[in-house]
């Protein structure tokens, strides 16, 4: 019969489980017995074992000559001092060289009760399997959490480009490629040559370098690989290294001299820190495509450099749809500028300026519904038909696009036209009817058409209204409405038109309006139509202009649709005695031309006596220098406003070209050139950059223009 010893003796060969007696005495703690699920598991067999340190850190081979009980883990040898039953993960090497991650408990055998521990037993419980589940979801987190920044970058450079207008929006993009994928990256557009993105080169001496690629191609430049991705004839990212020798005059050349870091720049690594060794210069150019064409090219370099084989393919996406969004928002700006430039083209050709009117005080007012949109349906027309005629017309087009805009224009074509042929206001708007009717203007438009005819006995007006809001009546501070001559939009006229007659008085006002002066979302037509009339009735300027501003200021501040005012005045004499305070601000939109100078000192002349400033000749000789110079200097329209600041008059005049003016000397041969310093000698001045461009600001001194008196 088997003894209790030998039964044990075959269940622990028998067991699944790896088992190992360890020597206690061994400082190394070396097995001297494996069972066979040992063998199985580790391939190593009861005689490949003796002195083999299971506990120790594994090293290559089974002889470990430098292993001590020293190289033991600490926290291992911790849990063994005591004697007591002890388990950690450790990897074991197989005796083909792999590693077998495993838990390993081991128990302390002692020669009696209570003891010396005499041997250990071993006992290994498989990882493996365990440990690849592990690393494939630590690979899975990896992966998320490296999507999870693709994502968040690319959110990031989406929301800077919605303002991709700023200068400093590509910068930003560039800074943040930098700093979460790439070692550098730089921006160059391709208009007529590459040249830099404005504040997007990070390059610490870019005032240094050229700045702009000629767009002539040399003579082999279809070899070039930037040349012939410009050329729309390779869309995808290409490494050029920029210490090679490229084709002079190819874009890869110019690339080489102005982008990515010079040799005297410091390499930074990925961690921020720079590195002693020299800057390696290969990059990876990618397109920036836009619909039809390549806009320009993002050029960066990888992390230590080295080009392409550095960037992991998620990083490379990441870049590629970077460059791709870039370049639909490039070809949506550009969308925009064109049209900008086109509605811009409109405007000027399609609304008349600031009227000078012989015998009438006008002044004139036009603003689009937002700061995006250039020119729409609103539109207004001053004639002066004759020395003792003027013609009179406001309306609205529905829409504020560009073909509103076109319709404006040829409905304010065709009321010119007969305007001057026939000077009664209803017959003319019937021959607008039959007109229109057979052009086929896709929109519909109102209007108030009128005549003020100027005899022995004063002013006279005659209106007719096609669907449009009444102009009113200003007199001695009552208002009425102009609402007879009434009749349907144009186009759509039945019957003949009437017109409406009414004598005018000396200091009497007419003002015409749009609807977007008074409509709101949150009142009805008739309550904006009271608050025109209560406005109106407490005006206290005695100048069209004066007027006029004071009904923006109380009215006009949140528009919600495009504004166009007329105010006329029928001028008083008496008027110039007359010291009532009225807001201390005049503003005109005047053309880039030649006679906006001459309209200018007018209006200066005209603000000085309606505000009881003295003498004004200062004034109108500083603001011709001003005005002169945004027609000569600048382009787009010139915006002239003056200000009251209670100790002298403030004129500030804009245009669209943002260069600073400048002093001179004059021009050596030839006349001109001493503008400026006419300016600083009258008064303080100074610029500042403004949406649309540039404002230029004079204060005239106190000394040499006297301030107004107060009423």
């Amino acid at each position: 019969m088997q003894t209790i010893s030998q039964v044990r003796d075959r269940a622990l060969q028998a067991t699944d489980a790896p088992v190992a007696l360890l020597d206690g005495a061994d400082p190394l703690l070396a097995a001297i017995w494996v069972n066979e699920a040992f063998t199985r598991v580790t391939g190593r067999t009861a005689a490949d074992v003796h002195g083999y340190g299971l506990l120790l850190p594994v090293a290559d081979g089974l002889a470990m000559p430098d292993v001590t009980p020293a190289s033991r883990p600490a926290e291992l040898d911790l849990a063994l001092r005591p004697g007591t039953p002890c388990g950690r993960v450790l990897p074991v090497r197989r005796a083909d060289g792999s590693l077998l991650w495993c838990r390993v408990i081991v128990s302390p055998v002692s020669s009696t009760d209570g003891g010396p521990v005499t041997h250990w037993v071993a006992v290994l419980q498989d990882l493996t399997e365990q440990r690849t589940h592990e690393a494939a979801q630590e690979a899975a987190v990896a992966e998320e959490r490296r999507e999870r920044r693709s994502l968040a970058l690319v959110a990031q450079v989406s929301d800077l480009l919605m303002d991709l207008d700023d200068p400093r929006a590509l910068r930003e993009i560039a800074s943040l490629l930098r700093q979460s994928l790439v070692g550098w990256a730089g921006f160059y557009l391709a208009d007529g040559g590459l040249r830099p993105v404005e504040g997007a080169d990070p390059h610490p001496h870019a005032h240094l370098r050229t700045t702009r690629h000629t767009a002539v191609v040399p003579d082999g430049a279809e070899k070039d690989p930037v040349q012939r991705m410009l050329d729309g004839q390779h869309d995808r990212p290409v490494e050029i290294d920029l210490d090679a020798e490229h084709l002079p005059g190819s874009p890869s050349a110019w690339l080489a001299a102005h982008a990515g870091p010079h040799p005297g720049d410091p390499a930074v690594g990925a961690d921020g820190v720079p590195l002693a060794r020299p800057v390696d210069r290969r990059v990876v150019v990618l397109p920036i495509t836009g619909r039809r064409q390549v806009s320009g090219l993002l050029v960066v370099q990888p992390h230590g450099g080295g080009g392409r084989p550095a960037l992991e393919d998620g990083q490379m996406t990441v870049l590629e749809l970077v460059a791709r969004r870039v370049g639909t928002v490039l070809d949506n700006v550009r969308l925009y500028e064109r049209e900008h430039r086109l509605a811009e083209a409109l405007q000027r050709a399609m609304l008349p300026e600031q009227a000078e009117v012989d015998g009438l005080d006008v002044w004139t007012y036009y603003a689009p519904n937002s700061a995006n949109a250039q020119v729409g349906g609103d539109w207004y027309d001053v004639l002066q038909m004759s020395p003792d005629v003027v013609g009179v017309v406001i309306g609205d087009v529905v829409g504020h696009d560009v073909e509103a805009a076109a319709a404006m224009g040829q409905l304010r074509s065709v009321v010119r036209s007969y305007l001057f042929d026939t000077a009664v206001p209803g017959p003319v708007l019937d021959r607008v009817d039959q007109l229109l009717l057979g052009m086929r203007v896709p929109r519909s438009a109102s209007l108030v058409l009128s005549t003020l005819t100027r005899s022995a006995d004063g002013w006279s007006l005659a209106y007719s209204r096609a669907g449009h809001l009444p102009a009113l009546l200003v007199r001695d501070g009552a208002v009425s409405e102009l609402d007879g001559a009434g009749g349907g939009l144009i186009g759509f006229g039945r019957e003949a038109r009437p017109t409406s007659e009414v004598r005018l008085q000396l200091g009497d006002v007419l003002i015409y309006y749009t609807d977007g002066l008074i409509e709101r979302r949150d009142r009805g037509l008739r309550d904006g139509l009271d608050a025109l009339g209560r406005v109106a009735a407490a005006v206290t300027a005695r100048d069209a202009a004066g007027i006029g501003e004071e009904l923006l200021s109380r009215l006009a501040d949140h528009t919600e649709d495009d504004v166009a005012v007329v105010v006329v005045r029928i001028p008083d004499p008496s008027d110039v005695l007359a010291r009532v305070r009225s807001p201390r601000r005049r503003r005109w939109s005047l053309p880039s031309e030649a006679a906006s100078i001459a309209r200018a000192r007018h209006a200066v002349v005209r603000t000085c006596e309606a505000w009881g400033i003295g003498d004004a000749a200062n004034a109108e000789l500083v603001v011709s220098e001003l005005v002169a110079n945004a027609v000569l200097h600048g382009w787009g329209h010139v915006t002239l406003q003056l200000y009251d600041t209670g100790d002298g008059l403030r004129i500030e005049v804009e245009d669209a070209n943002p260069a600073p003016p400048v002093t001179t000397d004059g021009h050596p041969g030839r006349v001109g050139g001493f503008g400026m310093q006419i300016v600083a000698r009258l008064s303080d001045w100074g610029w500042r950059q403004s949406r649309g461009g540039k404002l230029v600001w004079a204060k005239i001194r106190p000394g040499s223009l006297p301030s107004h008196e107060q009423g």
